[in-house]
């Protein structure tokens, strides 16, 4: 039996990848993912934008870090 032939180029993309982090949770005040810092309709709209729109909302990412306020519940605020 022959060894399958490698269709890996097949299905490579030369896209920008998503930002996800797979921690999808939307904050309040910001209406940013806490994950990946985009806006909902960024996350939606990922898939059908053009490569400069991808480029762009990706350099934007970094600025949005101090939108998002941390949370105070959870496990490590009832251990203090």
């Amino acid at each position: 039996m022959s060894k399958p032939e490698n269709t890996d180029h097949i299905w490579a993309r030369a896209e920008i990848e998503s930002p996800c982090v797979k921690i999808c949770v939307i904050e309040p005040k910001s209406r940013l993912c806490t994950g990946c810092l985009r806006s909902i309709d960024e996350i939606s709209a990922w898939s059908r934008m053009t490569p400069e729109a991808r480029s762009e909302v990706m350099a934007a990412l970094p600025s949005r870090a101090g939108q998002i306020t941390k949370r105070r519940g959870g496990r490590a605020a009832r251990l203090k």
